[in-house]
């Protein structure tokens, strides 16, 4: 992964509601959910949780799928693992 998308996730991440939504996308599993499913378990209006969705997914942290007239979101683990992975990199000098 790359220093300047490990910046954007880490900024994604960065604020309250979005750090809510992926955790609860993340507990969802790889199928995700609905965006509306997702706004009423985190009770945030709609259109507040899209913008903060797409924040998420412009940092690679999530996939969107639309379905008819609902769109489904779910967490893009590898870009997840990347960034874990990232962030351990040469931990305790290799010890780890």
């Amino acid at each position: 992964m790359e220093k300047q998308d490990v910046i954007a996730a880490l900024a994604a991440l960065a604020h309250e509601t979005r750090l809510d939504a992926f955790r609860q996308l993340v507990q969802a599993g790889p199928e995700g959910m609905a965006a509306g499913a997702l706004a009423a378990a985190l009770d945030t209006p709609p259109a507040t949780l899209s913008f903060h969705l797409k924040e998420l997914r412009n940092a690679r942290l999530l996939t969107s799928e639309r379905s008819g007239r609902h769109i489904r979101y779910a967490p893009d683990f590898a870009s997840m693992n990347a960034l874990v992975g990232y962030l351990g990199e040469n931990c305790c000098g290799g010890s780890c």
